[in-house]
């Protein structure tokens, strides 16, 4: 007996899926397996082995991540801002446009004024005190509003940072009278105008173009980032964080929560088990450029001084009645946050 035309059609068509379905349920199994995660960050790009640490950690994170998890997750690492703009990358984790970044904390201020605790002037003025947050009720506080806010932190890293000054040294607050300063924090240009100087805001990626046009007399930012632009071609001086600082920047490895949220249990435990095992990795770096930009710099011809205590003493005076007074005074949970983070000595 002969089937219809239309019959022969539907046992075909039934017979090519049943032969596809095996096919397909391996791909789809395959692109389940495989998640590839976009880490940003402003720094300039090297290899895992040379180049600026940050960079140099984000690779080490991407690599140990895809060894672990047996390939099933890949991050691909985007240095020099070459995904997206330094400013955008916060908000765009936020919202699950960006995965992941190594990101300065305090440039997310605008949007969550609390963070503007991780560039605080004087308020952290040692590596020890620094690391000492994570496990305090001051950074309990701060992965809880990151965590409201969509963002999840996962590794941290502290940098001290110093000075490069195109022509006198900024040393003592005196000094800063009818300067231009990038500061590097709302906080932080408080403190610089209190002192007498003019401030301007930009990302530290922006600050050898404002030094070499003149719009900038004198940056302060990480001892890693005096090193990676390249300062010590336009400064006559450096004021190093070596030993002491009024500036520690919180520059920790972040990511959205909603696409940590999409892992499984295995794959988060694993992304924040690899995020805090490379911290003492990112500590060390940054102490070993505290010491190296001092040898880059004077061998290039910078004066290079250091801060005493009663210096020291002196900006956080002046800090404690500028820019943490003004931080305070926004919210009550900036005020608690403050507090919390004075009691870590």
């Amino acid at each position: 007996m002969a089937f219809p035309r239309r019959s022969r059609l539907s046992r075909r068509s039934l017979l090519a899926a049943g032969l596809a379905a095996p096919a397909l349920i391996g791909l789809g199994r395959a692109a389940q397996a495989a998640t590839t995660l976009k880490l940003s960050h402003q720094f300039p790009g090297g290899t895992i082995d040379e180049g600026d640490f940050r960079d140099r950690m984000c690779r080490k994170f991407a690599a140990a991540v895809k060894e672990r998890s047996k390939g099933a997750i890949e991050v691909q690492v985007y240095p020099g801002s070459s995904l997206m703009k330094t400013n955008a990358q916060f908000s765009a984790m936020r919202k699950g446009a960006l995965d992941m970044s190594l990101y300065p904390l305090p440039y997310a201020g605008g949007e969550v004024p609390e963070t503007n605790i991780g560039l605080m002037p004087a308020l952290v003025t040692s590596y020890p005190q620094a690391m000492a947050w994570k496990s305090a009720p001051v950074g309990r506080k701060l992965t809880e509003i990151l965590l409201s806010k969509n963002i999840v932190l996962v590794s941290w890293v502290w940098q001290a940072g110093g000075v490069a000054s195109r022509e006198r040294p900024l040393v003592r607050p005196e000094d800063a009278k009818g300067l231009k300063v990038r500061g590097g924090s709302r906080e932080m240009d408080l403190m610089m105008k209190a002192a007498g100087a003019a401030t301007l805001s930009l990302p530290s990626n922006e600050s050898y173009a404002a030094m070499q046009t003149g719009a900038c007399d004198a940056v302060i930012t990480s001892s890693t980032s005096l090193i990676s632009f390249r300062l010590e071609e336009l400064a006559k001086s450096l004021t190093s964080g070596r030993g002491r600082s009024y500036w520690f920047m919180l520059e920790p490895i972040m990511m959205s929560k909603g696409v940590f949220d999409g892992l499984t249990k295995d794959q988060r435990d694993l992304i924040m088990t690899v995020g805090a095992e490379l911290e003492s990795f990112g500590q060390e770096g940054a102490q070993a450029d505290d010491t190296r930009v001092e040898q880059i710099f004077g061998k290039a011809g910078a004066k290079v001084e250091t801060l005493d205590e009663a210096t020291l003493g002196r900006w956080r005076d002046i800090a404690r009645d500028s820019a943490w007074k003004d931080y305070a005074a926004k919210s009550s949970s900036c005020a608690e946050m403050l507090k919390l983070a004075e009691a870590v000595a």
